[in-house]
């Protein structure tokens, strides 16, 4: 029998619907694969096996009636620990944080009960996931399974890590900075972060308008499930849009000859770009439009906005770490310490004048996507650096780690979706990622983009870590 893992969600579930499979079984072979790689990857800091054999069997008793909650009821879904998970801690990778459980569910982790998944556990972040790295002192490191030197990236790098290997099919992770698509580019995923507002967030991010909450999965298709179901309203959350979503399954497969797409390779920046990086997206601008699509080169005017994200991100850090005593800085990330010092120092005349000037930069891309449907870009401009460090070893991203992410940001200063799908590989064997961004509210047309690109390149997937 083809290995339970290696399908995607829907092929799982229909196993599921003709009694073949059932979701003890899907959770059994998951367990088993968990427990032989999680000590090499250090990617799931709890894992709820009661709580996760509680909900399989009553997903198994609703297949057996004919009566599941959902197309995905039995699926397996990871949450990252920063969002509230009920009857667990949220640590955030910080010891600086209460080890007591949760009393409630966030929105999305509640969307995902509802449709019947199974909760696995909560994936290990940065400290406050502060960067675009995976390790922090609560802990330790986690480890790409692509080769366990490397680093997943991150924030969310735990989801990465267990998402390229097959434990689960739906992996939430959250995005302020390029933290849902950094680790989906350095190991080989799917990573949409979708407009802000489409998936409901409670309580609020600390970093405000720029934070995102998306599906990461090894496929497009699963993608899209989960973003149907993350996107059911929740009314705790007055700045999601909380409308029925679209099923954003419907359609996917429909491709995208006729769109008008510029591809952008190197949307401004002037750092070094890893040939193979450059190559891979060059050849991904050359596949769309053998698919039909009316590519040119074009970008953007974006002039220099990093000032906009780094006085939002500090703010953001500063009041995320608001309750933390002086006495207890010793025990955190250094880097995450100057970031909130740092944000300490800044006045609301500050950042509200970063406010304003990133609706701008959202103003400049929605005029640039009345001549464009879609935008490419490398994802990453280098594979997975080595794991434990902030920057590449030879220093030519500069100390500062969003150095070597500057595709990522600016998207979500003008919070348009974004998603990282796989390209290829370096000459060393590590992922690389393609970014494709849409217009405001146009997740659907990102997701289809996505898809005809991985029917057209698909990438090869791992069963367990490379040394």
């Amino acid at each position: 029998m083809t290995d339970l893992l290696s399908l995607d969600g829907a092929a799982v579930a229909a196993l599921f619907a003709k009694r073949a499979v059932s979701p003890v079984e899907l959770l059994a072979a998951t367990l088993a694969r968990l427990d032989r790689d999680n000590p090499r990857v250090n990617a799931l800091n709890i894992v709820d096996r009661d709580g996760a054999l509680a909900a399989a069997r009553a997903s198994e008793q609703r297949w057996a009636k004919g009566a599941p909650l959902s197309p995905c009821d039995g699926l397996i879904a990871t949450i990252k620990d920063n969002i509230m998970l009920a009857g667990f801690p949220n640590r955030r990778g910080s010891p600086t944080t209460d080890p007591a459980p949760v009393g409630e569910d966030a929105p999305a982790p509640a969307r995902l009960k509802e449709a019947g998944c199974v909760i696995l556990g909560k994936t290990t972040l940065p400290e406050y996931g502060w960067k675009g790295l995976c390790d922090s002192p609560l802990t330790g490191i986690t480890r790409n399974p692509w080769k366990l030197s490397q680093t997943t990236g991150g924030s969310s790098g735990g989801a990465a890590a267990v998402a390229a290997l097959g434990v689960g099919h739906f992996h939430l992770g959250t995005d302020g900075a390029g933290s849902i698509r950094i680790p989906s580019a350095f190991t080989g995923l799917v990573g949409l972060k979708p407009s802000f507002g489409r998936v409901p967030a409670a309580p609020a991010s600390p970093f405000g308008v720029v934070a995102h909450l998306g599906p990461m999965a090894r496929r497009v298709a699963d993608a899209a499930a989960m973003l149907t179901i993350l996107s059911r309203p929740d009314a705790r959350d007055n700045l999601a849009w909380n409308t029925a979503p679209p099923d954003y399954r419907i359609g996917l497969d429909d491709g995208v000859a006729g769109l008008r797409i510029a591809f952008s390779p190197r949307l401004g920046f002037s750092g070094p770009i890893d040939p193979d990086v450059a190559a891979a997206t060059a050849a991904a601008a050359e596949v769309f439009a053998g698919l039909g699509a009316h590519v040119e080169e074009a970008s953007p005017d974006l002039g220099d906005p990093f000032w906009i994200l780094d006085t939002l991100w500090k703010a953001g850090a500063a009041a995320a770490t608001a309750a933390v005593p002086d006495s207890a800085h010793a025990q955190m990330d250094p880097g995450l310490v100057r970031e909130f010092m740092a944000g300490r120092k800044l006045s609301a005349t500050d950042y509200l004048k970063a406010f304003s000037a990133r609706a701008g930069l959202a103003f400049t891309m929605a005029e640039f996507h009345r001549r464009y449907d879609l935008m490419l870009t490398p994802q990453m401009p280098t594979g997975a650096i080595e794991a434990g460090r902030d920057t590449p070893a030879d220093g030519a991203y500069g100390q500062d780690w969003i150095g070597w992410s500057p595709f990522t940001w600016p998207f979500n200063l003008t919070q348009q979706p974004a998603a990282s799908v796989p390209s290829g590989l370096t000459r060393e064997g590590l992922p690389i990622g393609l970014q494709i961004v849409g217009p405001m509210r146009a997740d659907a047309l990102v997701l289809r983009a996505a898809r005809a690109f991985e029917s057209a390149r698909p990438l090869p997937r791992l069963d367990a870590p490379r040394p």
